[in-house]
Protein backbone atom coordinates (compact mmCIF):
# COMPACT_ATOMS: atom_id res chain seq x y z
CA UNK A 1 0.00 0.00 0.00
CA UNK A 2 1.29 3.74 -1.03
CA UNK A 3 1.76 6.26 1.86
CA UNK A 4 -1.03 8.35 0.36
CA UNK A 5 -3.59 5.44 0.62
CA UNK A 6 -2.27 4.69 3.83
CA UNK A 7 -2.60 7.93 5.53
CA UNK A 8 -6.08 8.38 4.05
CA UNK A 9 -6.81 4.88 5.75
CA UNK A 10 -5.09 5.97 8.78
CA UNK A 11 -7.54 9.30 8.85
CA UNK A 12 -10.65 7.26 8.30
CA UNK A 13 -10.18 4.76 10.57
CA UNK A 14 -9.20 7.46 13.27
CA UNK A 15 -12.02 8.96 12.42
CA UNK A 16 -14.26 5.74 12.74
CA UNK A 17 -12.93 5.19 16.42
CA UNK A 18 -14.42 8.31 17.49
CA UNK A 19 -17.80 6.88 16.36
CA UNK A 20 -18.26 8.22 12.72
CA UNK A 21 -20.00 5.88 11.12
CA UNK A 22 -19.71 6.99 7.52
CA UNK A 23 -15.63 7.12 7.67
CA UNK A 24 -15.83 3.29 8.82
CA UNK A 25 -17.94 2.10 6.24
CA UNK A 26 -15.56 4.22 3.91
CA UNK A 27 -12.44 2.93 5.18
CA UNK A 28 -13.79 -0.56 5.22
CA UNK A 29 -15.01 -0.37 1.67
CA UNK A 30 -11.45 0.87 0.55
CA UNK A 31 -9.84 -1.31 2.38
CA UNK A 32 -11.50 -4.23 1.13
CA UNK A 33 -10.15 -3.31 -2.69
CA UNK A 34 -6.36 -3.79 -0.96
CA UNK A 35 -6.94 -6.79 0.89
CA UNK A 36 -9.06 -8.18 -1.54
CA UNK A 37 -5.82 -7.61 -4.42
CA UNK A 38 -3.36 -8.59 -2.05
CA UNK A 39 -5.15 -12.04 -0.61
CA UNK A 40 -5.79 -12.80 -4.52
CA UNK A 41 -2.14 -12.72 -5.47
CA UNK A 42 -1.82 -15.49 -2.45
CA UNK A 43 -4.36 -17.75 -2.87
CA UNK A 44 -5.49 -19.16 -6.54
CA UNK A 45 -9.10 -20.07 -5.71
CA UNK A 46 -11.50 -16.62 -5.92
CA UNK A 47 -14.40 -18.43 -3.57
CA UNK A 48 -11.39 -18.87 -1.06
CA UNK A 49 -10.29 -15.21 -1.25
CA UNK A 50 -13.26 -14.13 -0.86
CA UNK A 51 -13.74 -15.92 2.70
CA UNK A 52 -10.62 -15.27 3.54
CA UNK A 53 -11.32 -11.85 2.90
CA UNK A 54 -14.82 -12.11 5.07
CA UNK A 55 -12.25 -13.31 7.94
CA UNK A 56 -9.77 -10.47 7.78
CA UNK A 57 -12.54 -7.96 7.63
CA UNK A 58 -14.04 -9.44 11.27
CA UNK A 59 -10.67 -9.83 12.42
CA UNK A 60 -10.75 -6.13 11.84
CA UNK A 61 -13.63 -4.75 13.28
CA UNK A 62 -13.01 -7.05 16.31
CA UNK A 63 -9.63 -5.42 16.93
CA UNK A 64 -10.41 -2.04 16.05
CA UNK A 65 -9.54 -1.04 19.13
CA UNK A 66 -6.13 -2.46 19.31
CA UNK A 67 -5.11 0.29 16.54
CA UNK A 68 -3.25 2.90 17.38
CA UNK A 69 -3.83 6.35 15.24
CA UNK A 70 -0.87 7.84 16.27
CA UNK A 71 0.93 4.96 13.76
CA UNK A 72 0.09 3.96 10.32
CA UNK A 73 -2.46 1.80 9.38
CA UNK A 74 -0.80 -0.21 6.92
CA UNK A 75 1.02 -2.27 9.06
CA UNK A 76 -1.73 -3.10 11.65
CA UNK A 77 -4.20 -4.32 8.61
CA UNK A 78 -1.56 -6.55 6.93
CA UNK A 79 -0.75 -8.25 10.44
CA UNK A 80 -4.35 -9.42 10.36
CA UNK A 81 -4.36 -10.26 6.33
CA UNK A 82 -0.63 -12.17 7.22
CA UNK A 83 -2.25 -14.08 9.74
CA UNK A 84 -5.64 -15.13 8.70
CA UNK A 85 -3.82 -16.55 5.09
CA UNK A 86 -1.65 -18.22 7.52
CA UNK A 87 -5.04 -19.28 9.32
CA UNK A 88 -6.17 -20.45 5.91
CA UNK A 89 -3.60 -22.73 4.44
CA UNK A 90 -2.64 -24.37 7.77
CA UNK A 91 -7.21 -25.47 7.70
CA UNK A 92 -6.00 -26.52 4.26
CA UNK A 93 -3.78 -28.66 5.60
CA UNK A 94 -5.50 -30.19 8.06
CA UNK A 95 -8.63 -30.85 5.93
CA UNK A 96 -6.31 -32.25 2.86
CA UNK A 97 -4.71 -34.43 5.99
CA UNK A 98 -8.08 -36.06 7.38
CA UNK A 99 -10.91 -35.85 4.61
CA UNK A 100 -11.19 -37.74 1.44
CA UNK A 101 -11.54 -35.21 -1.48
CA UNK A 102 -15.16 -35.45 -3.08
CA UNK A 103 -14.75 -36.03 -6.83
CA UNK A 104 -16.36 -33.78 -9.75
CA UNK A 105 -19.52 -33.50 -10.20
CA UNK A 106 -19.96 -36.66 -7.79
CA UNK A 107 -23.35 -37.62 -6.78
CA UNK A 108 -22.62 -41.34 -5.57
CA UNK A 109 -21.87 -41.61 -2.09
CA UNK A 110 -18.02 -40.68 -1.58
CA UNK A 111 -17.16 -43.72 0.63
CA UNK A 112 -17.72 -46.01 -2.47
CA UNK A 113 -18.43 -49.10 -0.88
CA UNK A 114 -21.20 -51.75 -2.41
CA UNK A 115 -24.68 -50.82 -0.39
CA UNK A 116 -24.43 -54.43 0.92
CA UNK A 117 -21.62 -54.21 2.15
CA UNK A 118 -21.36 -54.28 6.33
CA UNK A 119 -19.63 -51.11 6.69
CA UNK A 120 -21.92 -49.11 4.11
CA UNK A 121 -24.86 -50.40 6.37
CA UNK A 122 -23.17 -49.49 9.43
CA UNK A 123 -23.17 -45.94 8.08
CA UNK A 124 -26.25 -45.84 6.95
CA UNK A 125 -27.36 -47.36 10.60
CA UNK A 126 -25.36 -44.72 12.22
CA UNK A 127 -26.78 -41.90 10.05
CA UNK A 128 -30.40 -42.84 11.01
CA UNK A 129 -29.17 -42.55 14.96
CA UNK A 130 -27.33 -39.10 14.59
CA UNK A 131 -30.10 -35.42 14.58
CA UNK A 132 -31.83 -34.86 11.30
CA UNK A 133 -29.93 -31.67 10.95
CA UNK A 134 -26.37 -33.37 11.46
CA UNK A 135 -27.29 -35.83 9.33
CA UNK A 136 -28.69 -33.66 6.13
CA UNK A 137 -25.50 -31.68 6.84
CA UNK A 138 -23.13 -34.58 6.45
CA UNK A 139 -25.38 -36.52 3.79
CA UNK A 140 -25.04 -32.84 1.65
CA UNK A 141 -21.21 -32.13 2.28
CA UNK A 142 -19.83 -35.54 2.20
CA UNK A 143 -22.64 -37.81 0.16
CA UNK A 144 -23.98 -35.28 -2.67
CA UNK A 145 -20.47 -33.29 -2.61
CA UNK A 146 -21.75 -29.77 -1.61
CA UNK A 147 -19.53 -27.01 -0.02
CA UNK A 148 -20.19 -25.25 3.14
CA UNK A 149 -21.09 -22.10 1.31
CA UNK A 150 -24.21 -24.31 -0.90
CA UNK A 151 -25.10 -26.61 2.05
CA UNK A 152 -25.93 -22.95 4.11
CA UNK A 153 -27.85 -21.63 1.35
CA UNK A 154 -29.54 -24.41 1.22
CA UNK A 155 -30.79 -25.50 4.96
CA UNK A 156 -30.86 -21.78 5.70
CA UNK A 157 -27.88 -21.73 8.23
CA UNK A 158 -24.83 -20.09 8.64
CA UNK A 159 -21.53 -21.30 7.45
CA UNK A 160 -20.11 -21.41 10.86
CA UNK A 161 -23.42 -23.45 11.82
CA UNK A 162 -23.14 -25.94 9.13
CA UNK A 163 -19.40 -26.57 9.95
CA UNK A 164 -20.76 -26.67 13.62
CA UNK A 165 -23.20 -29.35 12.65
CA UNK A 166 -21.22 -31.52 10.51
CA UNK A 167 -18.19 -31.41 13.55
CA UNK A 168 -20.94 -32.69 16.10
CA UNK A 169 -22.29 -34.94 13.59
CA UNK A 170 -18.97 -36.73 12.41
CA UNK A 171 -18.02 -36.96 16.35
CA UNK A 172 -21.47 -38.66 17.01
CA UNK A 173 -20.65 -41.34 14.07
CA UNK A 174 -17.35 -42.19 15.12
CA UNK A 175 -18.90 -42.69 18.94
CA UNK A 176 -21.46 -44.75 16.95
CA UNK A 177 -19.65 -46.65 14.45
CA UNK A 178 -16.70 -47.19 17.82
CA UNK A 179 -13.92 -45.23 15.68
CA UNK A 180 -11.16 -43.82 17.65
CA UNK A 181 -10.19 -39.83 16.77
CA UNK A 182 -6.82 -40.28 15.42
CA UNK A 183 -4.59 -38.34 17.93
CA UNK A 184 -1.70 -36.25 16.75
CA UNK A 185 1.73 -37.63 16.95
CA UNK A 186 4.35 -35.51 18.61
CA UNK A 187 8.25 -36.17 17.46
Amino acid sequence: MDSDRDRRLALLFARAQRGDVDAYATFLGEASTVIRSYVARRISSPEATEDVVQEILITMHRARHTYNVARPVGPWLYAIVDHRIADFYRQAKRIDRNEVPIREGAVEPVYDLPRQDPRALAIDEALDRIPQVQRRVIEMLKINGLSVKEVATRMEMSESAVKIAAFRGYESLRDLLGVKRQSKQTI
